[in-house]
């Protein structure tokens, strides 16, 4: 018989508000890195015995399209170390600073089968594959085998990021280039789970996650 305590804790809902307009705090400085997210504990009687099981706040399952046309889904980046966030090309605030930090993450990890950065665009309607083609290439990005510039279903899109990665990502005309979107760059495991989220604007929040990506690769 199974049943499930209700502890769904808003931990670290917090981490939703880095908006455009600013930043926030980073990861803890841990050897052990938390688990982010809601989470509720799973309790099993087995023999009269109670048992217990902390299932953590985990990625749903996706399908975008990236820059060189492949589909991107949960199953390509399982068992992989990544790095999610989101932004648009046209994007007048952050966005510039942010992937400016991110090329800092990719230069350190280009070529490493077991990492891999999944950018999402909010624009898709813009952001087409030949336009993130375009734009990975002008970043210094030739090609997709480390850094993934994801387009498709913008509502899609919008609910990843709000429900999984638990980041601000949505249309908003009262903002510049008419979206609202976070400035984080969200670490997650291999198993799909939240570990750390980071100011992606912000270069000492950048070394610390490069310094959290060894953690969770083992090296």
């Amino acid at each position: 018989m199974n049943s499930k305590l209700s502890f769904l804790l808003l931990g670290l809902l917090s981490i939703s508000f880095w908006q455009c307009k600013s930043g926030s705090e980073g990861s803890v400085e841990s050897s052990e890195l938390p688990y982010l997210g809601n989470w509720y504990v799973d309790s099993t009687i087995v023999d009269g015995k109670v048992t217990y099981d902390t299932v953590y706040h985990e990625i749903a399952e996706f399908s975008f399209i990236n820059q060189v046309g492949d589909t991107i889904s949960k199953s390509d980046v399982t068992g992989k170390v990544y790095v999610a966030d989101f932004f648009f090309t046209t994007c007048p605030t952050i966005c510039p600073i942010m992937k400016k930090e991110m090329l800092r993450v990719y230069e350190q990890y280009e070529g490493n089968p077991d990492f891999v950065i999944l950018s999402h665009s909010i624009d898709p309607t813009h952001d087409t594959q030949a336009v993130l083609k375009d734009y990975a290439e002008k970043l210094g990005v030739p090609d997709a085998k480390t850094w993934n510039f994801l387009t498709g279903d913008q509502e899609k899109i919008f609910e990843i990021g709000q429900t999984s990665y638990l980041t601000t990502a949505m249309a908003d005309q009262n903002e510049a280039g008419g979206f609202l979107h976070s400035g984080a760059f969200v670490l997650i495991d291999q198993t799909g789970k939240i570990r750390g989220v980071y100011d992606g604007t912000k270069s000492d929040q950048v070394d610390r996650l490069l310094q959290d990506i060894p953690k969770l690769l083992g090296k």
